[in-house]
């Protein structure tokens, strides 16, 4: 495989496909994310994706859909990303977050959605994650992270910019574990003054925050500021005048979108088995914050995404239950949870489902799609969904070579059944058929846009592949009983899950025996690698940013806690599941040519997880082929690496699978 593929014919097609879902330098909004709707129903602002040139990674800007007519503006223009908006109480104004002073610097603007004039409020010590107006619209919380804290694996999982780069390039990255920047710390901004202040206690690190009342914050919180400290969280109310602080409730998993009524009394969070900080989805719990009464709502088996209070009594949540993306409401009083909508067809974007209310406790605005659907502004007014404004800008002809998605339904050897997607291509099969494996584990695959990070798997649609998603045990939508599958048994009897499911596909005659691949990223790279060791049916495998020596993925990452919670084990135990379930252990086994992906600045899955299985592999005589990328993280997100990646991925599927026997 060559170094540089610039020149190559897969390099020009997979340009030219980001071109035609980007249509950079048009000023065209290919893409939206973070919406956030006016209290009267009648305006929805987001972060539009207006791509310049496809060169690093595309910008934001602030945009507006009027959602009666669909007329849509750009109300901000950088430079570099603003992101984040978020309507007042009152409708008055917009706040959102911009690195237009520095790149990667995040701060607090407002932003007056009728002139588009936007105002920098004074900046705080360290980059702004996220933000929350008070319920009296008075007040905005912010969440800070240190320059050079980490950012989450679900976000590329490298660090991010420090603030002092005066230093020589020669000076030595000194690591103690107690740097000060690691620290995520809530602040105010008081918009009658225009001051900000610190708003948390030191001492304790702010994962996420929210509004309790008027005078307090709820918190998921911890005692120290490493990413690992995350899968050991509580949920603390601090008041922010005292700064005095209180856990009002203690978890068994991971904690994630609190959210408080107006008048504080309740706080709603969801728990879950979870991989990452950002990838929450689970029970709903119902914290009362003076009594101390904690509910598990029955919410008819939601995972539970989103929560936002309508008012002091009725929540609004959103999140996934097996096929559907559902839209529910809970009452406070009756305890009881209603759907307010749910489809099979349409999801919603980002990593998961989020929403933004208004009017009538159940009306929202979100971001709408499917895999041939492009992302859209749409509305849910009295339980029917509408799209207010798409942002289709021609990549539906690019989709031609998709002959349809079909919902698959399996059962594992031990009766289990499993769920997942398959898209097919035009004409009869059997078909060449790529095995495509999320990450996580605790994660899941639904039916999100093509032209957003499904352009390689298009590119093989268009060469005859059909394209297998599927949601093993452990995956996110079918409750905390079956992602506790995954507990304790990584790289175990979820092996047989998709195993299964080929076996499957090969008995209905779609997916040819001969010709199949398999790959994923993440936690999806760690399952290439070791399906590969465990089974000899793959033609071809892709693995990014795999882990695949438990034991260095515990000393070396930035998630030493979650290998310990998911293993359930101890690095130190040399017959435990640190070494049976690492793939490098189990090389030998290894006929199918492998390509292995990874990014040098990622933290998550450090670059040397894929090094170790490419040099055993190398090692026991087995064709390997490494490929690690000098600026990038946890994935290949930017451009042009992005372009390189797909035809790296695409060239080593055609090269191995195509005329096997």
């Amino acid at each position: 495989m060559k170094t540089d593929l610039r020149d190559s014919p897969l390099f020009d097609e997979a340009k030219a496909l980001h071109v035609a879902a980007r249509q950079p330098g048009t000023g065209r909004i290919s893409d939206a994310a973070e919406v956030s709707v006016s209290p009267d129903g009648k305006k929805a602002v987001f972060a539009g994706t207006l791509a310049e040139a496809l060169e690093g990674t595309p910008k934001a800007r602030i945009c507006l859909t009027e959602l009666e007519g669909g007329e849509t503006h750009v109300l901000t223009f950088g430079p570099n990303s603003d992101r984040s908006p978020k309507f007042s109480p009152d409708g008055r104004h917009v706040a959102f977050l911009s690195d237009r002073r520095k790149g990667g610097d995040f701060q607090l603007h407002l932003l007056d959605p009728i002139t588009g004039a936007a105002s920098a409020t004074p900046p705080v010590d360290g980059w702004v994650e996220y933000l929350h107006w008070s319920p009296d619209g008075s007040r905005i919380l912010l969440g800070v992270a240190g320059h050079g804290a980490d950012i989450s694996g679900g976000q590329g999982a490298v660090a991010s910019k420090q603030a002092d780069n005066s230093l020589p390039s020669w000076i030595p990255d000194v690591q103690t574990g107690d740097e000060a920047f690691r620290w995520r710390r809530a602040y105010v901004y008081d918009l009658d003054s225009g001051s900000v202040r610190q708003a948390s206690p030191d001492g304790i690190n702010i994962w996420e925050a929210a509004w309790c009342g008027r005078g307090a914050i709820v918190a998921v919180a911890s005692p120290g500021p490493g990413e690992g400290l995350w899968y050991n969280v509580g949920l603390q109310v601090i008041d922010i005048e005292s700064g005095d602080s209180r856990e009002v409730y203690r978890p068994d998993d991971q904690l994630g979108w609190p959210a408080a009524s107006p008048s504080g009394k309740w706080i709603a969070v969801a728990e879950a088995i979870c991989s990452d900080r950002w990838l929450v989805a689970g029970d709903l719990r119902i914290v009362e914050t003076q009594g101390g009464e904690i509910r598990k709502v029955d919410t008819g088996n939601i995972d539970v995404t989103y929560a936002e209070w309508r008012s002091d009594d009725t929540l609004l949540i959103a999140g996934h239950r097996d096929f559907e993306t559902v839209v529910a409401l809970y009452d406070a009083n009756s305890g009881a949870c209603e759907d307010v909508w749910a489809s099979d067809e349409v999801t919603a974007g980002g990593r998961y489902i989020q929403v933004s209310g208004f009017g009538d406790p159940g009306d929202c605005v979100l971001i709408g799609e499917n895999f041939t659907r492009a992302p859209e502004i749409a509305i849910i007014r009295h339980g029917e969904y509408r799209c207010a404004k798409s942002l289709e800008v021609g990549f539906a002809d690019e989709l031609n070579a998709l002959d349809s998605v079909e919902k698959v339904v399996w059962n594992a050897p031990d009766g289990l059944e499993i769920h997942g997607y398959l898209l097919k291509p035009k004409g009869t099969g059997p078909f060449p058929t790529i095995l495509h494996v999320h990450g996580g584990p605790v994660w899941h695959w639904r039916p999100t846009w093509l032209g957003r990070g499904g352009i390689p798997f298009l590119m093989l649609l268009k060469r005859g592949y059909a394209i297998f998603y599927p949601n093993p045990r452990g995956s996110s939508g079918r409750g905390q009983a079956f992602a506790r599958h995954i507990m304790g048994d990584m790289n175990g009897a979820e092996t047989y899950d998709y195993l299964s499911g080929l076996d499957a596909l090969v008995d209905r005659g779609i997916a040819d025996p001969d010709r199949i691949g398999v790959t994923g990223g993440s936690y999806g790279g760690n399952m290439t690698s070791w399906l590969v060791t465990q089974d000899a049916r793959f033609a071809a495998a892709v693995s990014v940013a795999p882990h695949t020596n438990q034991v260095t993925e515990r000393l070396v990452s930035n998630i030493p806690h979650f290998m310990d919670m998911i293993l359930q084990d101890d690095y130190t135990n040399p017959g435990g599941k640190y070494y049976t379930r690492s793939a490098i252990m189990f090389a030998k086994n290894v006929t199918t040519p492998t390509l292995n992906i990874a990014g040098i600045l990622d933290k998550c899955t450090p670059p040397e997880e894929a090094v170790q299985f490419h040099n055993a592999l190398l090692f026991n005589g087995t064709k390997s082929v490494l490929a690690v990328y000098p600026e990038e993280g946890h994935g290949i997100r930017t451009f042009p690496a992005v372009f390189d990646y797909c035809a790296r991925l695409v060239g080593w599927f055609e090269d191995h699978i195509e005329g096997r026997s």
